[in-house]
């Protein structure tokens, strides 16, 4: 059934609000995805905060404008989606990426990453960067890392001064 004047306008508001708080967008075709495998991509996109929207050229062409990319949507490719990454800017690459390895009918057209395109390559070398939940936990890691060693060399210290008293005790005895 075809939609309406205000059910297109509708979904134009929404997809140009989410274009402008997206972080990184990705454009992939769809085209050969059973109905159960695009289901299982929505979600694991979804558990990422990804939205994704299969979408019309004429349509994201429109949000494109308004959002001022300049993006050639008409050498995208048969079935365009498009993917917004809401929270995290390598989240929606990594899964895409990801998820083509397992499926080969999933193509990646490229993408936009701080107003600029960026081509299938470059998706694919941003899907290899670290999520940020990641990043914290190294760096979390790497500001741990002297605390805890100084920790050990003060109780190798300890265990030292405990194993001499311990011999001087023993030779007594």
């Amino acid at each position: 059934m075809p939609k309406s004047k205000q059910q297109k306008q509708e979904t134009l508001s929404q997809t140009t609000q989410d274009a402008k708080d997206a972080k990184s967008i990705v454009f992939v075709g769809y085209h050969g995805l059973t109905v159960v495998q695009l289901e299982e991509l929505r979600k694991q996109l979804r558990d990422e905060q990804v939205k994704f929207q299969v979408i019309k050229k004429t349509l994201i062409k429109k949000v494109l404008d308004d959002v001022k990319l300049d993006v050639d949507v008409k050498n995208l490719g048969q079935g365009l989606a498009v993917a917004f990454g809401m929270n995290d800017e390598v989240s929606p690459a990594k899964i895409l990426a990801k998820f083509q390895k397992e499926n080969d009918a999933l193509q990646i057209y490229g993408g936009v990453l701080e107003q600029k395109f960026m081509d299938e390559d470059q998706v694919v070398a941003l899907s290899k960067l670290l999520s940020k939940p990641e990043l914290y936990a190294k760096l979390v890691g790497s500001i741990n890392a002297p605390v805890s060693g100084f920790v050990n060399v003060l109780s190798g210290t300890m265990r030292g001064l405990v194993q001499v008293i311990n011999g001087i005790k023993d030779s007594k005895a």
